[in-house]
Order: structure tokens, then C-alpha cells, then sequence
């Protein structure tokens, strides 16, 4: 009986200290994904008129469908931020960044077909086939492209790591933060582990999984406003 009441003791004191650990590691996430929001909070655009001009764009990719013939909207939404950028002339050239797994599977492929088709012109579209993570886009677009000072387009969810990696790494960035569909609390789930990761990448100085030789992107001029 003694016995039987000792494990029960011990069986409570480990699930307390379970409890303890689980309660640290919640608060971690929740205080690094505050930060790191707080941190960029002034570089951050849902406006284009108020958007200040930069010569580069980049679009951060993602997958065109969900499922079979199911358009993912962060990515409609994302080309459509692209357009409307372009196309108030906030931004010169745009570089595609992502991945490009398989044959079948190449993101910045896919969005240069469809940004031609919306009208913008292919001798202002680049691509970035080694865009496998966010942390590898943002220091290749510096490190080959010469792409700064940039704009970063994608969801404001997206946009807070990924300006906290460009500021991180000393990279002049703004970004406008697309449209961020209803559907979205799934994925804002796994950023909150995305951005204690990136802050471990930081940490540990992680380099892209390819730099190579540079490629920069055509010098611009500033557009002329109307």
C-alpha cells in the first residue's frame, strides 16, 4: 500500500514537472513569435500608396495548389500583391524565389509563367531556383542577386520572419504584406516554430544550402512618379 501511494506521489510529481517544462516551452514560442512581430513592426506594408519605392521585388514561393486543381490562395494572392506592385511602379524587376524539387514541383517556374500571363513583362522577372527556406532567399537575394534594397512580398505572418532574418543579417528590406486568406490559422500554427527555428538558424549563423558564383540583377533607375 505504502509502495502503491510512493509511485502515485512520483507519478503526480513528474506529470507536475511535465506540466512545468510544457508551460516554459509555450511561453518561448509565444514571447519569440511577439518579438520577433514587435521587432519589424515599422517595415511592414498593406498599403501600396504608402509603400516607398525600392528598384527590387522578392517574391518569397509557395505552393500553386493545395490539392488537385485547388488553387492555394497565399500564392494567388502573393502574384496579385506582385502585379499590383509592378504595376503602380513601386518596384523595377522581381526575383522569384523557391523551390524547385522535382520536375513537376518548381515554384519560381510556375510564377514567372503566371506573372507573364497577368502582363508583366519576362525581361523584369529573375528566378531563384534555391530559395529552399525563407532564410536561403533572403541572404542569396543579397549575396547573388545585389537585389537591395528589396521589397519582400508575401502574407504578414511571413513578412515578420522574414524581415527579422534580413535584419539579422544587416539587408536593406521593406514588405508589403499580401492578402492572408481565412484559412490561414492552420499555417499560423507551424510559424510559430518556424520562427523559433529561424532564430536558431541566426544563432548558429546557418548558411544558405547554396550560395555559388554572384548573378546580380540589372542596376535600376528610380521610375518617374506620375
Amino acid at each position: 500500500m505504502q509502495f502503491r501511494h510512493y509511485l502515485h506521489s512520483r507519478y503526480k510529481r513528474y506529470l507536475a514537472y511535465l506540466l512545468i517544462i510544457l508551460g516554459v516551452l509555450i511561453s518561448l514560442l509565444f514571447v519569440v513569435d511577439r518579438g520577433m512581430a514587435f521587432y519589424v513592426r515599422d517595415r511592414i506594408y498593406t498599403d501600396v500608396e504608402k509603400l516607398p519605392y525600392r528598384p527590387y521585388a522578392l517574391v518569397l514561393g509557395t505552393a500553386k495548389y493545395v490539392e488537385t486543381n485547388r488553387i492555394n490562395l497565399f500564392y494567388q494572392h502573393r502574384l496579385q500583391a506582385t502585379y499590383d506592385l509592378f504595376n503602380q511602379k513601386k518596384v523595377d524587376y522581381i526575383l522569384l524565389s523557391g523551390d524547385n524539387r522535382t520536375v513537376q514541383y518548381n515554384e519560381p517556374r510556375t510564377m514567372l509563367k503566371d506573372l507573364r500571363k497577368m502582363g508583366i513583362p519576362n525581361e523584369v522577372l529573375y528566378m531563384d531556383f534555391a530559395g529552399f527556406r525563407t532564410l536561403d532567399s533572403i541572404i542569396r537575394a543579397d549575396k547573388i542577386f545585389k537585389a537591395t534594397p528589396l521589397t519582400i512580398i508575401t502574407q504578414q505572418f511571413h513578412c515578420e520572419r522574414a524581415l527579422f532574418i534580413a535584419k539579422s543579417y544587416n539587408i536593406d528590406a521593406i514588405c508589403f504584406a499580401a492578402e492572408t486568406p481565412d484559412s490561414y490559422k492552420k499555417v499560423r500554427i507551424r510559424e510559430f516554430l518556424a520562427r523559433l527555428n529561424a532564430l536558431w538558424d541566426i544563432w548558429i549563423q546557418k548558411a544558405p544550402y547554396f550560395l555559388g558564383e554572384p548573378k546580380p540583377l540589372p542596376q535600376s533607375v528610380e521610375l518617374p512618379t506620375e
